[in-house]
């Protein structure tokens, strides 16, 4: 499967009624930061959120094991909340690289100052 350069993963926990789904979630990194869920949730074209790497686990029933899936597609008016499960998004990925890079250089920029 070929990598959208056009999107970021993001770790997520899905609540619906019945089921806590643990999965990522691919968004457009052209969104403003902190706005990329609550977007892609609020897309009038879009009724399913595709979740990758999905384990299902029934919320009423502690001993069952949970169900895995590679991709899965949530019916969005099913969805009760997602939260991010982290809030850093996977580093192998050239957005999160950049911003690791910008702060480094300004960190080094401001170690450089001198102080008053």
């Amino acid at each position: 499967m070929s990598k959208n350069v056009d999107t970021v993963p993001i770790e997520v926990i899905i609540l619906t009624k019945d089921h806590e789904i643990k999965g990522t979630v691919h968004v457009s990194k052209y969104t403003k930061t902190n706005r990329e869920l609550t977007d892609l949730l609020n897309d009038r074209e879009k009724r399913f959120l595709a979740v990758t790497n999905a384990e299902i686990l029934a919320r009423n029933s502690s001993n069952t094991p949970p169900r895995k899936y590679n991709f899965l597609e949530v019916h969005i008016d099913c969805i009760m909340m997602v939260h991010p499960s982290s809030q850093v998004v996977f580093r192998e990925y050239g957005k999160a690289q950049e911003d690791i890079q910008r702060f480094r250089e300004l960190r080094n920029k401001l170690n450089q100052t001198k102080p008053f």
